[in-house]
């Protein structure tokens, strides 16, 4: 477990969410978040609708997922704020809260995304095998530690530290992750 802010400075990090209001992860203190780069037009899509059914099946518990639409991997989140809202809501029924399209990779990198990655720079769930499966298409992906693809998943405890790190191939009900989450939730 690592810390993602020894002084709380990531707690205020100032971001948006998907409808213009401004928030900051200081919002959801107390809670255990997961953190992913979503995506509307990616293979790894359809792992919207699984990550709704584990934020409805733990959200009492004090469970957030956080969705952060980024266009960084193939151009496959081309919308805008309001298109990939509406799509979140009529394609997967999404009630999670999502945020304000950033970047997670390159010069544009959100602060938040840059703070992850140094907390916890290694994922679980075999990455290697994924960026290979990548390579293997012809597509060119970030070197280590960097957000490999869509859906990457980080893990922030109740005291807001980074607990894990999940490859974007690990589905968000995989034993490690459903584990990792309900260790998460009773601390």
């Amino acid at each position: 477990m690592t810390a993602i802010s020894e002084t709380g400075t990531m707690q205020r990090l100032p971001l948006m969410a998907i409808d213009g209001q401004a928030r900051t992860l200081g919002d959801y203190r107390g809670d255990v978040l997961l953190i992913v780069n979503v995506a509307s037009q990616c293979g790894l899509t359809p792992q919207y609708e699984a990550l709704e059914r584990l934020y409805r099946t733990y959200r009492d518990q004090g469970f957030r997922v956080l969705g952060f639409p980024a266009n960084d991997f193939l151009q496959q989140e081309p919308g805008t704020d309001e298109e990939i809202a509406t799509f979140c809501k009529t394609s997967y029924d999404v009630s999670f809260p999502l945020f304000s399209k950033i970047a997670v990779t390159g010069e544009a990198q959100h602060p938040l995304y840059r703070a992850l990655i140094e907390a916890e720079p290694h994922s679980k769930g075999e990455p290697d095998a994924f960026r290979e499966r990548l390579v293997g298409y012809g597509i060119e992906t970030n070197p280590e530690p960097g957000v490999l693809w869509n859906f990457e998943k980080f893990l922030i405890g109740r005291d807001g530290t980074v607990q894990a790190r999940f490859a974007p191939s690990v589905e968000p009900e995989e034993a490690i992750l459903i584990d990792a989450i309900e260790r998460a939730l009773a601390r």
